[in-house]
């Protein structure tokens, strides 16, 4: 879409993440390489690129589970060990513990290379009714390449 310029999934965006999403299961999935760009202190990957990364799964959990768009209302996240920008690859995943209406509330992990959990996250999100996801924020539906 023009304009779309996400920090996070844009394949535009030259200072993004460029993060792509996978199902498995009730889970949204992504995998990501960090590098030095990304980091705070010596080859620890930033905090606030920590939750962006744990912030961007769980809107993706809204957008293919929900099949709507959403906001962030909250966001606890607890960092639990130091993240490498060394390390080959992260894993982020989310999914959805409870709803209630449009108040959606979705856990998130961020794992090293070896699967150990570094950093955890609650996202409480509002979904938009599909009137208003598409009305204000222009979306239709999220379909996986087989659809």
């Amino acid at each position: 879409m023009s304009g779309y310029n996400c920090i996070g999934c844009s394949p535009d965006n030259p200072f993004g993440l460029h993060l792509h999403f996978y199902e498995d299961g009730d889970d949204i999935v992504s995998k990501w390489k960090p590098s030095g760009n990304y980091q705070g202190w010596l080859n620890t990957l930033h905090g606030g690129i920590q939750a962006l990364l744990l912030d961007e799964v769980c809107g993706w959990v809204i957008t293919r589970k929900l099949q709507t768009a959403g906001v962030t209302s909250k966001m606890e996240t607890r960092y639990k060990r130091p993240v490498s920008t060394l390390d080959t690859e992260l894993t982020v995943r989310a999914h959805i513990r409870e709803q209630r209406r449009n108040i959606v509330v979705i856990d998130a992990t961020l794992a090293d290379s070896t699967g150990t959990i570094c950093t955890e996250a609650t996202c409480t999100y509002y979904a938009f009714s599909k009137e208003k996801a598409q009305s204000d924020m222009h979306f239709t539906e999220c379909r996986t390449e087989d659809e």
